[in-house]
């Protein structure tokens, strides 16, 4: 992942939860939540959980497309649920990847399933405007369609800060090399440098 994007998710997300007296001193109101966006393969999730586990907060993943497959008619229960236990277990991160699933721009329809995303996505809207007070509370979202999600979702006072996750760079595609393979044993005719210059189009 790019070491931008790791940079500002420790500025919105790790600092506030490990050092919230020094946004006090400041003044200033971290953060709610941030939304990683960018193409599949790019760290997102990665990065997530690598940031919870830099930090003592509990962490939970929850994944939009699971919400209205897995789980129809229970998804506005379960984001209830989900706040609720990170109150309860404060600091928390709660990481909702493939948000898009339930976070698209709304629109007119009779159809039970789009009706149970709306509803979803309305009581998650309310989740966020319901711990205004709360900075041991954090959000991360993560998204490859951005430009899909409704505004509603995305503005600030619930998401305070978008990161773009682009293409790797061949720095960074080694990185990612070497975290994927550091349990591995790899045969000798394995050329990581190969991989990593003869696809332009590989992320992670």
């Amino acid at each position: 992942f790019l070491d931008l994007g790791v940079q500002e998710i420790k500025e919105s997300v790790e600092l506030p939860l490990t050092n919230p007296e020094l946004f006090q001193e400041m003044g200033i109101k971290p953060p709610k939540g941030v939304i990683l966006y960018g193409v599949p393969g790019t760290g997102k999730t990665l990065l997530a959980k690598a940031v919870a586990n830099s930090t003592s907060a509990t962490f939970l993943r929850i994944v939009g497309s699971e919400l209205i497959q897995k789980y129809l008619g229970d998804g506005p229960k379960l984001v209830r649920e989900m706040f609720k236990v990170a109150e309860a277990h404060a600091p928390s991160i709660i990481f909702i990847d493939e948000i898009d699933a339930i976070g698209r721009k709304r629109y007119d329809t009779e159809s039970s399933g789009a009706k149970e995303i709306q509803r979803t996505m309305l009581e998650l809207l309310n989740q966020l405007d319901g711990f205004e007070t709360r900075d041991d509370i954090k959000v991360i979202m993560a998204t490859n369609k951005i430009d899909a999600l409704d505004s509603a979702l995305i503005r600030p006072g619930r998401i305070d800060r978008k990161i773009e996750f682009g293409m790797p760079d061949a720095a960074t595609k080694r990185r990612i090399f070497a975290i994927h393979t550091s349990k591995m044993t790899l045969d000798k005719s394995v050329n990581i440098e190969e991989l990593i210059t003869s696809k332009e189009d590989l992320s992670g």
